[in-house]
């Protein structure tokens, strides 16, 4: 098992605790997730109580520099973004984590999916 929850396994989790079938599972889960895409694109905040909210911000225009040429700045146009805010009962599961455990299993780098 991977250390990133993927789609595949919220399903068989689903599956194995309902015996529902897997593809109305897949199908739920989808559509579930098509619809929090749809009103984030819409610029439509998402609330999941206790879990958190995801909230659609403008970030302001800035000036970069790329890594490789410092000398040369970068105009990082202003954008919109998604930022997450967790919510109560996910914050008190989060401070229960062994933080050494975390420190001595990194999670990988975000691929470029």
């Amino acid at each position: 098992m991977s250390t990133n929850l993927t789609k595949r396994e919220i399903v068989l989790e689903i599956y194995e605790k309902t015996g529902f079938p897997q593809k109305q599972i897949q199908d739920t889960v989808q559509m579930t997730l098509d619809i929090v895409m749809d009103a984030l694109a819409a610029g439509r905040n998402v609330e999941l109580r206790n879990f958190g909210v995801l909230e659609v911000q403008v970030r302001k225009a800035r000036v970069g520099r790329n890594p490789n040429k410092p000398e040369t700045e970068v105009v990082i146009p202003e954008r919109a973004v998604v930022k997450f805010k967790s919510g109560k009962i996910l914050k008190q599961k989060i401070k229960a984590l062994s933080l050494e455990k975390l420190k001595s299993n990194p999670p990988p780098a975000a691929s470029a999916d």
